[in-house]
């Protein structure tokens, strides 16, 4: 029997449900489909797929090491299914549950339909704690975890592969004519660099990981740096938070156990919004909370859009951020949530707009995380209290010294210490605002004035019924790693709100 198993996000071949069950059904065809559409999309980027590109060829090494190399195919899914599996006598596709975009879940409604159509088995097999077609979030959290804690799947000792087929070269992202995107400080991609990268986050980096994790200055080096390669599948999250559990059983000293116990949560919190997507797909592009529509313009201002992002609003420590952000692909959560913050409060930009600019910037844009995290970070889900950042004092309070800041933003280099996340209020300001620096887009206090009176005043309107469907559905429920978001009324602690997504 020639069974197809269609890679997606999913690089790897260490616990890999549908391979091990394909292996054990015949021979077969491992493939890897480039969709051209998907990478002219707005939210992907020349940067993500140099990423992917790397892990493609790491996993052809690993494939044809145990008898099976890779295919790859350019082209539209469903067109280069139906050939393959007309060619080489194939009636069963075996891939695993996807939580993409709103456009790989309509590709995947396409291919569904071709399967039925054609009378061919495609079986899509969860990879992850996150549960498709969940009724209700009530007992979601134990359907997660005994996933997560379920032995992992060994790597095939040998594979048997369909025969009579070309490779297929991976190809650049300028053959894939993807827009020029430079990023000189991006993570490299492959299985070998995630373990590397989980090896010495376990064993060295991660010991102040709780302390360290809020700023962009020692976040670089004690998060774990694992987000890229989880959202490529090149580790699965069952092997990470199996082989965290295995070192907290080793029971180190110092800050260790603080730092394993916060790094759990966050990986359990990463299901937990990936179930949120995966629930509802829109969220892409319509507000979790249907009122909040009407709260910004629909097309955003674009003096002001591209003012922020390319790191020029006169806001020192946002501009400092975007700009590493561009050099990177890479941003601690904290500061991913305040970009998002300032461009949705203070700004008063729409999040749809700015949530495409931040996902392609992302070498690890997951989806499933970060439109959730968008709508959070932008009032616009109705059951999470909105959290208005002061982009001078984050400044302050996560790049105390200027390191930071001084870096990214080498212009402000005569600027004292103490204007430096402030520079309008500098004696000096008339010979650097407008000329090598800009002046500040909005006024930061005015500005965050007038966003929280129509934040609440949108919430003092809200339609209780709808809020109350939103909680049920979305909503995390009692667990000692979740923020109790149950009731929009309550306050949530900020470390825990805010600090949910550094990996």
């Amino acid at each position: 029997m020639n069974v197809l198993i269609w890679f997606k996000r999913d690089l790897r071949l260490h616990d890999h449900p549908a391979l091990t069950q394909g292996a054990a059904m015949g021979r077969i065809l491992p493939l890897y489909i480039v969709e051209p559409d998907y990478w002219a999309l707005p939210d992907t980027s020349a940067r993500q797929w140099d990423h992917t590109a790397e892990a493609l060829a790491d996993l052809r090494a690993d494939l044809g090491r145990l008898g099976a190399p890779l295919i790859l195919r350019v082209g539209e899914a469903v067109s280069v299914l139906s050939r393959l599996c007309r060619q080489h006598d194939i009636t069963t596709v075996l891939s695993h549950q996807e939580t993409g975009n709103l456009w790989t879940y309509q590709r995947d409604m396409r291919v569904a339909q071709w399967a039925r159509s054609q009378g061919i088995a495609w079986q899509q097999l969860p990879q992850s704690g996150v549960v498709r077609k969940l009724p209700s979030r009530n007992g979601w959290a134990g359907l997660r975890d005994d996933f997560t804690k379920a032995s992992q799947l060994p790597e095939p000792a040998a594979l048997h592969a369909v025969v009579g087929l070309e490779p297929g070269a991976i190809p650049t992202a300028r053959a894939l004519r993807l827009k020029e995107d430079r990023c000189p400080h991006r993570q490299s991609g492959g299985r070998q660099q995630g373990l590397a990268l989980l090896d010495s986050f376990l064993s060295r980096r991660g010991e102040t990981y709780r302390s360290s994790m809020s700023s962009p200055l020692t976040g670089e080096r004690a998060c774990s740096r694992l987000s890229a390669h989880l959202a490529l599948g090149t580790l699965s999250g069952r092997e990470v938070a199996q082989a965290t559990t295995q070192r907290q059983a080793e029971r180190p000293g110092g800050r260790w156990s603080g730092a394993l116990n916060s790094f759990q949560s966050r990986l359990a919190w990463r299901d937990h919004f990936m179930q949120k997507l995966e629930d509802q797909p829109g969220m892409e592009v319509h507000c979790l909370h249907r009122a909040a529509e009407s709260l910004r313009p629909r097309e955003a201002d674009a003096t002001r859009l591209a003012a922020w992002s390319a790191g020029e609003t006169g806001l020192p420590f946002v501009d400092a951020c975007m700009r590493y952000l561009a050099a990177t692909g890479w941003l601690n959560f904290r500061m991913r949530a305040m970009v998002m913050s300032v461009a949705s409060y203070h700004l008063w930009l729409d999040w749809r707009a700015t949530g495409a600019v931040l996902a392609r910037r992302f070498t690890d844009y997951e989806p499933g995380i970060h439109w959730p995290q968008v709508q959070m970070q932008s009032g616009t889900t109705g059951i999470n209290t909105p959290r208005i950042y002061n982009p001078v004092k984050q400044g302050l309070d996560q790049d105390p010294t200027g390191a930071f800041t001084r870096r990214w933003l080498p212009e402000l280099a005569d600027v004292p210490d103490a204007f430096l996340q402030s520079p309008w209020r500098w004696d000096g300001a008339r010979h650097l605002l407008g000329r090598r620096y800009p002046e500040p887009v909005v006024d930061v206090v005015l500005a965050q004035r007038a966003a929280r009176d129509a934040i609440f005043g949108l919430r003092k309107t809200a339609d209780r019924a709808e809020i109350s469907r939103i909680i049920d559905r979305h909503a995390s429920r009692a667990d000692p790693r979740f923020v109790n978001d149950r009731s929009p009324k309550k306050r949530v602690p900020a470390p825990s709100a805010q600090l949910t997504l550094d990996l």
